[in-house]
């Protein structure tokens, strides 16, 4: 019996849950349920204990500890497997490569309250406060050549930005190419996918996630463009909540990936959701290019047209691409 599997009983009933009825169901003593209900109490869950009927979850606090994410009766709906979780730890893409050349069974997710060694795209450091934000890293083995993984980071992207749009349905929330996700044209989530491989195999992908969920403050290098969920929308959002529809929302679009090995049967909905779409854009780095963005191809990368009318593709990595005027 573990703290998920009270969760799961409780949360999965309007009723009241008698201890006895525990008991039978995990073969425990009252004692022991008592424990678990007490430790639950602790990590901030109200729960309603009433004589001759039994316990009754109130209300759940925004945690993202594995037991809460697991618990959540969407959960085996979704692509993740398995959660492990930190209170703090030096980076969740760090540990998912610690722990990914042994790891063969289905994916698992890594999440921690707080990351001491963040790291976002170019290796900048990635600010990961406690209490407030949702750094995690997605660890698994799809079945695709080394070259296509790229094109994952666009999927995760999608995933997120259907997630808060699912739970906020009056956000603008939108991304930016390739995988930014903003938010009334700011920043709140940054996607950083790595991979170990050799050249025609794929030993593992991670896919670090970083968004900014209630997070009030922001160091000041960065917060003219960053902000959060809660900063921009007002609403605060249940973080293991998010979690949970993000797994939903990527195994869908991963299995239309999965497919044809690319993005061409998500073109349309990444192109809907594409804040750049339409808009004067340019790029910086190996080569220059002023146009119009008009979407993304099938490989992902995004097509500009030219003032003289030609069509350029742009492949993430390689360049970076912005607004003529701002940040999209």
């Amino acid at each position: 019996m573990t703290k998920t599997d009270v969760l799961k009983l409780l949360k999965n009933t309007n009723d009241y849950i008698s201890g006895q009825m525990l008991c039978e169901e995990f073969g425990v003593s009252r004692t022991a349920i008592w424990k678990v209900i007490n430790q639950l109490k602790e990590d901030g869950y109200e729960i309603e204990s009433v004589s001759n009927k039994g316990y009754k979850i109130i209300n759940s606090p925004d945690i993202i500890k594995d037991y809460e994410i697991e618990s959540n009766k969407e959960f085996s709906d979704g692509f993740i497997a398995k959660v492990e979780y930190f209170d703090e730890i030096d980076s969740t893409n760090n540990e998912a490569k610690r722990q990914g050349d042994d790891y063969n069974s289905e994916p698992k997710l890594f999440i921690t309250e707080s990351q001491t060694g963040g790291r976002g795209r170019r290796g900048r450091n990635w600010v990961s406060p406690k209490g407030s934000g949702i750094w995690m890293s997605l660890l698994f083995k799809p079945d695709i050549m080394p070259s296509q993984a790229s094109m994952l980071t666009i999927v995760a992207a999608m995933a997120v930005a259907a997630a808060i749009k699912d739970l906020l349905p009056e956000a603008d929330c939108k991304i930016k190419w390739p995988n930014d996700i903003v938010i009334n044209e700011r920043k709140v989530c940054g996607i950083l996918t790595e991979m170990s491989a050799e050249l025609e195999y794929i030993h593992y992908v991670v896919i670090g996630i970083g968004i900014n969920v209630n997070t009030t403050e922001f160091p000041d290098e960065i917060k003219d463009i960053a902000a959060s969920i809660y900063s921009l929308t007002g609403v605060k959002v249940n973080r293991s909540q998010l979690v949970v529809v993000f797994s939903k929302e990527f195994k869908k679009f991963y299995n239309i990936f999965m497919v044809k090995k690319d993005l061409g049967d998500l073109v349309n909905d990444y192109d809907k959701m594409l804040i750049n779409k339409g808009r004067e854009v340019s790029t910086t780095g190996a080569v220059a290019i002023e146009g119009k963005a008009v979407g993304i191809n099938s490989l992902g990368e995004l097509i500009i047209k030219t003032k003289d009318g030609a069509l350029e593709s742009v492949r993430a990595g390689e360049v970076s691409v912005r607004g003529l005027y701002s940040y999209v």
